[in-house]
């Protein structure tokens, strides 16, 4: 597919379906595009779809059915859009959240492989339903651990307004869990003591407000 070049054919191309919910216009909204007039649009097309339907179909779709409507903040960034944002934030301006090109190849840049030849795709969202109930508790971890005991996620990484966090699916899945917010630091990655086996007693209590958990 070419890359599209007019408002039909872009159009046409926000209406490719992405999973049951999820469509592909959902993730292509860009605050440092909509501001700065930069285009948003995949350089490869295809590439980009097949990363957006393995992120939305075995990710995003399991946590909606369970814990109900996602938000998107931010999802698909075209390099134009990602190099830009990382140079804003190198020349530390505000608002801009971006790092390397090169680390966002099979994450927010969906539509460009990694340096090992990985496909990936990454969206940053909210679970409103899991803040509402959660917060005041202060305990973002008991979605994190169901995520790791129960999804085929690459990275998360969790940011403290609303519990926002970075999910990312991609071909051989490093499986880390990272977070800005209280405790920051790493929650788990391969070979900590922590990573292994069920953490069920982690997650339970979600159970108690949403009975699919």
């Amino acid at each position: 597919m070419k890359p599209p070049m007019s408002v039909e054919a872009l159009s046409e191309f926000g209406r490719i379906r992405l999973s049951d919910s999820f469509f592909m216009r959902d993730v292509l909204f860009s605050d440092i595009a909509a501001i700065h007039g930069l285009s948003n649009v995949p350089d490869d097309p295809d590439l980009a779809i097949a990363a957006g339907t393995k992120l939305c179909t075995e990710l995003l779709e399991p946590l909606q059915d369970v814990f109900g409507r996602i938000a998107i903040r931010s999802a698909y960034r075209s390099s134009e859009v990602n190099g830009f944002g990382n140079q804003m934030q190198r020349e530390n301006k505000k608002g801009y959240n971006c790092g390397s090109n090169e680390s966002n190849h099979a994450a927010h840049i969906w539509d460009r492989r990694d340096a090992d030849g990985n496909m990936g795709a990454t969206a940053c969202i909210i679970v409103p339903a899991f803040y509402d109930a959660f917060h005041e508790e202060g305990d973002w971890q008991k979605l994190a651990w169901w995520i790791h005991d129960h999804l085929p996620y690459s990275k998360l990484y969790f940011f403290p307004k609303y519990w926002a966090f970075n999910i990312q699916w991609r071909e051989n899945p490093e499986r880390k869990i990272n977070s800005y917010t209280r405790p920051s630091g790493q929650l788990t990655a391969p070979g900590k003591p922590n990573f292994e086996g069920s953490h069920e007693a982690e997650w339970a209590p979600l159970k108690d407000v949403f009975p699919k958990a």
